[in-house]
């Protein structure tokens, strides 16, 4: 491609998923059905998590800033999703791609830190359980929350402004939203440079994020396996599983897209695994930290109560 001829696009075609026929309401009414729920269920936890006193515990005040999180994080790509699936190919202006590309990636940085926070917070409940509520103030939530929005949405601006900043040759992005790898191909001049600062960028918050959390789930696992009896060392594992299996879910899609250089993924295979971190995890998510929740089902029962009592009330 001639390089003396690019020029600056004043907006991108959203390519989206080509569906024809029957499957086209089919994969429409789907993906609304699983946002609809996400939204749900994400709402329940918020709502469960500030409405009853039996979860007003540290775990549970990060799984509710985890599940507003979520809200947003959904919501910021799923609407351009629907979008594509009914009209096809959807031009969205260059301010608002970079705007969404901002938003997604702060989200997805802001939820590596905080699964981070959540993770310590387990290992300060099982390992340091003494000092955990002095440790783990209201304060000390509060803050490790902040410091975790602060942390992603700083970071974001790298990969983010740098992106903005380059001419674009071609408009369609192979994609059903903004993201990272689709836009990089559409750049008329060399990006080997930004491709190794957009790899250090996420590469370093997302390897450095998980060897936090997995080295404090080694401190765990060897405190754990000290407890005396089989009933409490269940009972140690048992709180920690769900964050577990969330851990698992982001990072196993955060290390197969973004750990590396952006440009280097096979066109067209981007969108269909940016389903499961950007639509799949966000509806688990909620079901993970409440299918097996003895307390968190108790919680439910306890607002189902209130809520008759108050509709009932003269």
């Amino acid at each position: 491609m001639d390089h003396a001829n690019h020029t600056w696009t004043s907006s991108f075609l959203l390519a989206g998923f080509t569906t024809t026929g029957t499957l086209q309401p089919l994969a429409f009414l789907g993906t609304l059905c699983i946002y609809l729920l996400t939204l749900a269920g994400n709402l329940l936890v918020i709502v469960l998590v500030w409405a009853d006193s039996g979860l007003s515990t540290p775990m549970y005040f990060f799984i509710s800033v985890l599940s507003f999180l979520e809200l947003w994080y959904v919501s910021t790509t799923v609407p351009m999703l629907l979008h594509t699936l009914l009209h096809g190919r959807s031009p969205i202006s260059s301010a608002a791609c970079f705007v969404q590309l901002y938003v997604f990636h702060s989200l997805g940085m802001t939820e590596c830190c905080l699964l981070g926070v959540m993770a310590l917070d387990r290992y300060l409940a099982i390992c340091r359980p003494l000092h955990y509520h002095s440790l783990m103030s209201r304060q000390v939530q509060l803050w490790l929350a902040g410091a975790s929005w602060v942390a992603g949405f700083s970071a974001a601006l790298v990969p983010a402004g740098l992106t903005a900043t380059l001419p674009f040759c071609l408009r369609e992005v192979a994609h059903y939203f903004c993201d990272l790898a689709p836009l990089m191909r559409l750049v008329c001049v060399d990006t080997s440079w930004h491709d190794r600062v957009h790899g250090a960028v996420i590469g370093v918050a997302t390897v450095c994020n998980f060897m936090f959390i997995l080295g404090l789930y080694v401190g765990i696992l060897r405190v754990v396996l000290k407890l005396p009896s089989a009933a409490s060392r269940a009972k140690a594992f048992s709180t920690c599983s769900s964050h577990i299996t969330v851990v698992a879910l982001f990072y196993a899609s955060a290390f197969t897209v973004y750990v590396g250089s952006p440009g280097s993924h096979l066109k067209g295979t981007d969108k269909h695994i940016a389903l499961v971190y950007a639509l799949l995890t966000p509806f688990l998510n909620p079901i993970i930290y409440t299918l097996r929740n003895k307390e968190v089902k108790g919680a439910m029962k306890r607002v189902s109560v209130r809520i008759r009592t108050l509709l009932n009330e003269p």
